[in-house]
């Protein structure tokens, strides 16, 4: 899909320290750049201003020398770029690709619960009245950008067309050329009121601007693909080439998350183990 030169990144959310699955997905990005004789770029995805703290994105930088990983600087920080990720939102707006969805969680399950034709799995919805709207609006009630996956389809002719190149494997050994199935997540927030843009918007927008050739990341990823695709198409980008790789798991059969208060890199220093010692765990020795 691409004959640019290899480029790659790691991009952590600094809310809370990076623990043995991110040492083994930023070592998988890492060598695979040295491998190719490109570039490992580090993207700091601060964009959920109630969580990310700098102490967190310190210990990013910290635990990555630990690993003894180099990467580009200056560093993109997401937080720096919302006017860019805000523009294109409103491009996509401006196509009436996108409506506001003032639906709380609790409606958006209840709608999908008593759906017509039996519950929905995904959400898909359409925008409001104008004049219910512009009532909402006045009111200052909260409210989500989301992508309509009904005008998207209309915008590309369908998505049949829509692939991606997988060059690692997905959860259920998906390899190859894959088609784009960008309705197993329904109508995707893009941003909110209070946020000029979301995780999907944000990520696509970013790896164009950066010049990543090949997305490596874990299989809990894999389903973003889908979605990420169609917003490469509906926003004119290049599509990367993706590598999704196995996820690391615990004793407990359960992969690595910090929610789970996972054992940090920072507490494996503490109790003595060394950066190579944990190399040569994960395979990296």
């Amino acid at each position: 899909m691409t004959d640019r030169p290899f480029a790659t990144r790691f991009a952590p959310s600094p809310t809370g320290r990076l623990h043995r699955g991110h040492a083994y997905s930023a070592l998988t990005a890492f060598e695979a750049a040295r491998a190719a004789g490109g570039r490992f770029v580090l993207r700091i995805e601060d964009i959920d201003a109630t969580r990310c703290r700098p102490e967190f994105e310190a210990g990013i930088y910290e635990d990555l020398a630990w690993l003894g990983l180099d990467w580009e600087t200056p560093v993109l920080r997401q937080s720096d770029h919302l006017a860019d990720y805000e523009a294109a939102l409103a491009g996509l707006t401006e196509r009436g690709l996108t409506y506001r969805c003032f639906r709380t969680r609790r409606e958006i399950a209840e709608a999908m619960a008593s759906a017509p034709h039996g519950p929905m799995e995904v959400f898909t919805g359409e925008p409001l009245p104008a004049d219910e709207e512009a009532r909402r609006l006045e009111a200052g009630e909260p409210f989500a950008w989301r992508l309509s996956l009904a005008t998207a389809r209309a915008a590309l002719g369908g998505f049949e067309r829509l692939t991606f190149l997988e060059e690692g494997d997905g959860p259920a050994g998906e390899h190859g050329p894959i088609a784009a199935r960008p309705e197993l997540g329904g109508d995707v927030v893009l941003a909110r009121k209070d946020v000029g843009v979301a995780y999907h918007l944000a990520v696509t927008v970013d790896d164009a601007r950066q010049g990543i050739t090949h997305v490596v990341r874990g299989q809990d990823l894999f389903e973003a693909t889908h979605v990420q695709r169609l917003l490469q198409a509906l926003l004119g980008l290049s599509g990367p080439i993706y590598r999704h790789h196995r996820l690391l798991l615990g004793p407990d059969g359960k992969r690595f998350a910090k929610r789970d208060r996972a054992e940090t890199l920072e507490r494996l220093r503490e109790r003595g183990i060394t950066s190579g010692e944990l190399r040569r765990e994960l395979g990296f020795g």
